[in-house]
């Protein structure tokens, strides 16, 4: 692993910022939440395309099959994400159900290392103090039951396709354009979610006014700015880098729903817990050297 450049850092504040407003946003959407999931891949799709069909044309009928092959695995990850991480929520608490998928940095290094990487004893530490972080904050209080270990499974899967989506984006990244890339993940994404919808049942429709609008300021922030300035640095930094770093979208979004959410407020535990979590983000950085790979 290398150490990102400053510009990826830079861009992963902004990202991080955007995808914190996806917590609240999804919480005062009155709508299913794998309908929200599907509505927000699929206006960013529609957004992505056009574009992609006119000024990256070329790029389109140039790719290679492995190319094709890992941007619709990407593609199919982010889907099973959702798929997975969405139901825990109906089976386990909400604080086990959030400690279990941020356990996504943990899989991305159980990934770069089965892929022969070299992971230092000193970004396993980071990863365990940022991931100390986390629990602290979420007070994960798992239970033993069955509904319960189910949906603590269903997490754990959530983290490991995160992982998995961050891994093969970054590779994507190497040789295919940000906007080509999301374009083709984001289309892969909302069609397998919306066969999940239609086969689940799952109301797609006839929601108010106020509910399409922040249904399309999710769309606009969490994932056309958020994810999508996360797939631009994947082509420079590491996905365990990257997976370390969406921990913070967990005090973010409690700070920004406290802010704009009547009745939220900021837990006293945030402060320790984001201390943590820069402290852990901060070691994992520092034991990497500097890349000199440009970035596009």
């Amino acid at each position: 692993m290398t150490r990102p450049p400053t510009r990826d850092l830079g861009l992963m504040v902004v990202a991080l910022l955007a995808v914190s407003t996806s917590g609240p946003l999804i919480a005062a959407t009155v709508a299913p939440a794998m309908a929200i999931a599907f509505w927000r891949n699929a206006m960013a799709s529609v957004v992505l395309a056009p574009v992609v069909l006119v000024r990256r044309r070329q790029e389109l009928k140039e790719l290679s099959a492995r190319e094709w092959r890992l941007a619709v695995l990407a593609g199919l990850l982010l889907a099973l994400h959702f798929a997975t991480w969405v139901p825990a929520l109906s089976y386990t608490s909400v604080a086990s159900a959030t400690a279990l998928v941020a356990t996504q940095p943990v899989w991305s290094a159980l990934i770069a290392r089965s892929r022969g990487e070299s992971v230092p004893r000193q970004v396993w530490l980071g990863i365990a103090v940022a991931m100390a972080g986390a629990l602290l904050l979420t007070g994960a209080d798992l239970q033993v039951s069955g509904d319960a270990l189910l949906g603590d499974g269903l997490a754990i899967a959530g983290g490991v396709f995160a992982a998995g989506y961050m891994t093969a984006g970054s590779e994507v990244r190497r040789s295919v354009s940000t906007t080509t890339y999301t374009a083709l993940c984001y289309t892969t994404t909302s069609v397998l979610l919306l066969v999940a919808c239609v086969v689940g049942g799952q109301r797609l429709s006839g929601y108010d006014g106020r509910d399409w609008a922040k249904l399309v300021a999710l769309t606009a922030g969490a994932q056309l700015l958020g994810h999508s300035l996360f797939n631009v640095v994947l082509k420079t930094t590491s996905p365990t880098v990257v997976s370390l770093s969406i921990l913070f979208e967990i005090p973010g979004a409690a700070v920004i729903a406290a802010v704009f959410v009547s009745g939220q407020h900021v837990p006293w535990l945030a402060v320790p817990a984001a201390v943590l979590l820069v402290s852990g983000v901060a070691l994992v950085i520092r034991s990497s050297g500097r890349t000199s790979v440009p970035v596009e």
